[in-house]
């Protein structure tokens, strides 16, 4: 089998104009032109349904992470929904909304821990203490001293008029982390304030900045350790973050002896980018929590979960990832692991093999179509590739789409994602267009170059702009993975549904060699030197990453110029035939359609003008 072949050269034709294949040559007609199209059709759907059917399939954990029989012993919580942000102090958050969902946690947690009295956070007290709750009190200070002696103050006053209610004080969260105040600030502000308090008090910091500056615990009754696994900056797996978790208290209370140890935050995302091996997943989430609090009540320590509600406003900072932290949805406020039920990364996924199907069929359709009566000139190859591109496409949409509702925010971001989402979906129909057409991709200089070299084809300036959309999108994706990977999500689904596509077409339809294709080779620069540099920063572990990198890869190879790929597709020859022996490797003939026959002198001479530079060309 010969990958690479020599475009068509000569006057381009349109459709309309193509000379159709002769008859009596084995063409079929009827069911038997349908058998080849029908069989890969039906295979495509029996791989699709697999696909979804292996990813949704649930989980069903020893220990349910939400059991209203057990509540957990304490929760982080932050009131504010879809538009609201502690950012704008102007915001205040109602006593309604704030009763709301107190109430939905006293079924789940004994307790409740704020990090700020601000934004109507005042009110917590007073509303926990209504439906059983405690509270741990977080005071937010930070740079200015005045405004941390008038949150210190309130803090106070809370404490003494909700005593019953607040169980222990927390002033600041990790200050020393953001670089907000020094450890002896920090301790002057703590041993002003600890005896205005009459319940304990505490400082709240991630296991470095305690062991940096030990000298802070000795102004808390307790120690508050953050340990987000997933954030370390060795990320660990989602199976050994809470063991990870438990290590890490244990070794503070090694460094602090005498001091109870507060893990006072612990989470795990259920959405997100992967950092190294670890994956942000709904089940990785529910597992990580039901194995931490299986070990806090087996070894008798106190954890506070991270966290009570999703916070979309943490997008804009902290990406998709910083957005999904919560046992229940930010949006409609609901557990996301039902008590006692069994987990599934993808709870609609019969909606999102649905449309996988359809699109899958759609793509055949596209393909069917396009070749007028259903002859059977097309061979197993064209329509193995159409399958291809169906498969691809109808496996990756439903998970493209839940991406791109997830992984949006604001205007710019729901406009990348959905042209990111809408080029998955119609760069396939019109692949499967150009495959049966024998048409290559177009250049970007037959759309925007010089006006007499422009193509007028219709079709092919659909296709054109198209592609153009899509990989100027695939571009901007490859650079904010390349200069700002950290809050960046690995589209690898929306990618591959419109990359493996058009490398197939690239395979089979080769460019025309005449076609200058410097802008091309520019963009393929981009992408393989992208692709090189986010497998080196992300690691070998990330799977998500090495995807997207071999997309790019594959997208870089697909816009190389014709010489580059025509020695690609020469040792992918060599490579993939070798084991088949010289027979399998030995050229293949390729399909041309037969010029009509002159029917007059001048006619003559034209064809044999044409087939003289075909040789020329081919020798």
């Amino acid at each position: 089998m010969q990958l690479y072949h020599p475009a068509n050269s000569g006057p381009e034709l349109s459709d309309s104009a193509r000379p159709r294949e002769k008859k009596g040559l084995g063409e079929k007609k009827g069911l038997a032109a349908f058998r080849t199209p029908i069989m890969l059709l039906l295979l495509s759907m029996s791989l699709i349904a697999g696909a979804w059917r292996w990813l949704g399939e649930p989980v069903t954990l020893d220990v349910a992470p939400i059991d209203a029989a057990q509540k957990v012993d304490c929760v982080s919580y932050a009131p504010f929904r879809e538009g609201q942000t502690p950012w704008n102090s102007q915001v205040v958050i109602s006593e309604a909304q704030i009763a709301e969902d107190l109430a939905q946690l006293a079924g789940i947690s004994k307790c409740v821990r704020i990090y700020s009295i601000e934004n109507g956070l005042d009110k917590v007290p007073e509303l926990a203490a209504k439906v059983g709750l405690k509270v741990i009190l977080g005071v937010w200070i930070g740079r200015n001293p005045q405004k941390n002696a008038a949150l210190i103050d309130s803090a106070v006053a809370l404490s003494k008029k909700h005593a019953g209610t607040i169980t222990s004080a927390i002033i600041g969260s990790e200050v020393l982390l953001r670089g907000e105040m020094t450890a002896q600030a920090l301790r002057e502000t703590i041993r002003a304030a600890k005896p205005r308090f009459d319940v304990p008090i505490g400082y709240a910091e991630v296991e470095e900045f305690w062991l940096r500056h030990r000298e802070v615990a000795d102004d808390v009754d307790f120690v508050t350790v953050h340990v987000l696994p997933y954030w370390e900056d060795a990320p660990v797996r989602a199976e050994d973050a809470a063991r990870h978790v438990d290590d890490i208290r244990k070794a503070m209370a090694r460094t602090f002896p005498g001091k109870e140890i507060l893990v006072g935050e612990a989470g795990w995302p259920s959405q997100g980018r992967m950092r190294d091996h670890a994956l942000p997943s709904r089940i990785n989430q529910a597992r990580f929590f039901s194995q931490l609090l299986t070990l806090s009540r087996q070894e008798g320590f106190r954890v506070n979960l991270f966290e009570a509600y999703d916070e979309p406003w943490k997008r804009q900072w902290e990406g998709t990832v910083g957005a999904h932290w919560g046992l229940l949805d930010g949006v409609n406020r609901q557990l996301k692991y039902a008590t006692g039920a069994s987990v599934s990364n993808f709870p609609f996924w019969k909606m999102q093999l649905g449309a996988g199907l359809v699109i899958s069929l759609a793509i055949f359709a596209a393909a069917l179509l396009r070749r007028g009566g259903f002859r059977s000139g097309t061979g197993f190859t064209l329509w193995l590739a159409v399958a291809t591109c169906a498969t691809s496409a109808g496996m990756l949409a439903g998970l493209a789409a839940e991406k791109a509702l997830d992984e949006s925010y604001g205007l710019a971001g729901w406009l990348f994602q959905d042209l990111l989402l809408a080029a998955g979906i119609v760069v396939p129909l019109l692949c499967a267009n150009a495959l049966m057409t024998r048409r290559p991709l177009p250049a970007f200089v037959e759309l925007f170059g010089p006006r007499d070299g422009r193509t007028r084809l219709r079709p092919k300036l659909i296709f054109g702009v198209t592609l153009t959309i899509a990989i100027i999108v695939a571009a901007e994706t490859a650079l904010g993975l390349v200069f700002d990977p950290r809050s960046r999500d690995f589209p690898f689904a929306s990618l591959t549904m419109f990359i493996v596509p058009i490398w197939i077409v690239t395979l089979l339809n080769p460019p025309k060699s005449a076609v200058s294709r410097l802008a091309e080779g520019l963009f393929a620069c981009l992408f393989v030197g992208s692709a090189l540099f986010i497998v080196c920063n992300e690691g070998v572990r990330n799977w998500q990453s090495l995807w997207t990198s071999a997309a790019f890869f594959l997208l870089g190879i697909s816009l190389a110029p014709p010489r580059t790929l025509f020695v690609v597709t020469k040792i992918a020859d060599g490579v993939l035939f070798r084991p088949f022996g010289k027979e399998s490797r030995a050229a293949q003939p390729v399909a041309r359609d037969p010029l009509p026959q002159p029917t007059s002198p001048a006619g003559a001479a034209a064809g044999f003008a044409v087939a003289s530079s075909r040789r020329e060309r081919d020798q």
